[in-house]
């Protein structure tokens, strides 16, 4: 007990704001609000109120109005709030007014999301891409956030980069990005060579949203010991695999897992290591559809695959979590038939939506993981058909 008191003494106390207009609903809000606290938990903040309002477009020099940045702003006072985090992106001109009116420090969603990322940074390619991607945000932001940085002290949305160069020339930062690009070009040669040096196995790549289960199934699967946990962005760099079923050979990478609103310069950054997506001869597409916003999230991982160019390749849809879905959806006192014939109306849905290439399992119960082996292997043969059909060896 007094270790879990200790710990949250320890976090950076923060609170959310949001903001309600005519792209954003009141019930998005809410959701992008609960999924922005656990990016803040991921990176260690405790998020102590949300703040909500409605504006017909965001206020060009405060975001919100005066109003409620004074609510704000006495909130933070009482409590001894250290952090504010919005949920939309803010200009370099926003985060210093508001900085300025409340006297706390002030990230938004893309600085916290880079934040963590910063932190789960283990490779080389991962850290240069991760500092690349914090310069590229810096750098229009310079004259706005000048006295932000000088404010902020270290903590949350301070990793990475160092304030001295940061907060001095435009001309430095242009340098320094130009120098990370230069040494990324080359740890993506050395990344090349070796997904050439993997020969013409068939490739088979993890995708889906953030905590959605990737990194646990592909242990699983691969019988790796691959990082996972119940966090956001648990692993950034891409695992690679050699499994064999069957005698049917093929690779299979665990890639960073996406998310809503996730920064332009961050996908930019890591178009190097999203590779192996667009390599990938066909996509395992992992949704938690415990989650009560599964469709939505399947919706934001579509989209980036659109953006990266890989929506087009031969996909299995993997429901995860099916233990914590039954627990969510079904009353304990529930007749068997019933809950046996909603489970059915569910698969036969999904079974429609993606022409019949829909697995329902649960990774950590080894829910009917003998099935989506089965299907793997299948289309692990039927790929290995069509590109060597005149050989044998593979399938």
């Amino acid at each position: 007990m007094l270790d879990k008191q200790n710990k949250i003494q320890n976090e950076e106390k923060a609170v959310l704001v949001g903001l309600v207009h005519k792209e954003q609903t009141e019930t998005q809000m809410n959701e992008y609000l609960a999924e922005l606290a656990f990016l803040a938990e991921t990176a260690g903040a405790v998020t102590v109120k949300t703040f909500m309002q409605k504006l017909p477009k965001p206020d060009s020099k405060t975001f919100v109005g005066k109003g409620k940045l004074e609510e704000i702003k006495e909130y933070v006072q009482a409590k001894g709030v250290s952090l504010v985090i919005f949920d939309d992106e803010l200009t370099g001109s926003q985060i210093g007014n508001i900085t300025d009116a409340i006297n706390v420090k002030t990230i938004d969603r893309s600085d916290l999301i880079l934040d963590i990322f910063a932190s789960r940074a283990k490779t080389a390619q991962a850290k240069v891409q991760v500092e690349l991607a914090q310069y590229q945000y810096i750098l229009p932001r310079l004259k706005g956030m000048w006295k932000h940085l000088e404010r902020q002290g270290g903590g949350i949305g301070s990793r990475g980069p160092g304030e001295t160069e940061i907060e001095t020339d435009r001309r430095i930062v242009k340098d320094k990005i130009a120098l990370l690009r230069k040494r990324l070009g080359e740890i993506d040669k050395q990344a090349v060579t070796q997904r050439k040096e993997r020969g013409e196995y068939i490739r088979i790549a993890l995708v889906g949203y953030t905590n959605v289960g990737k990194s646990t199934l592909m242990n699983v699967l691969s019988k790796a010991d691959v990082f996972s946990e119940n966090k956001l962005f648990a692993t950034l760099d891409t695992t690679t695999r050699k499994v064999v079923y069957e005698q049917s050979p093929f690779l299979l990478s665990d890639t960073v897992g996406f998310i809503r609103k996730l920064p332009h310069n961050l996908v930019e950054s890591f178009k190097s290591t999203l590779d192996e997506v667009r390599e990938a001869d066909c996509l395992l597409h992992v949704v938690d559809i415990s989650h009560h916003g599964y469709e939505d999230q399947m919706g934001v991982v579509n989209k980036t695959l659109q953006e990266i160019g890989a929506f087009d390749k031969p996909m299995l849809v993997v429901f995860n979590k099916m233990d914590l879905y039954e627990q969510h959806t079904f009353d304990k006192w529930l007749d068997p038939q019933v809950k046996k014939e909603m489970l059915a109306d569910l698969e036969e849905r999904w079974q429609q939506l993606t022409n019949n290439s829909a697995i329902f399992v649960s990774a950590t119960e080894r829910l009917n993981l003998d099935t989506l082996r089965n299907t793997i292997l299948n289309k692990v043969k039927e790929l290995y058909e069509f590109r060597y059909p005149y050989l044998t060896k593979f399938y």
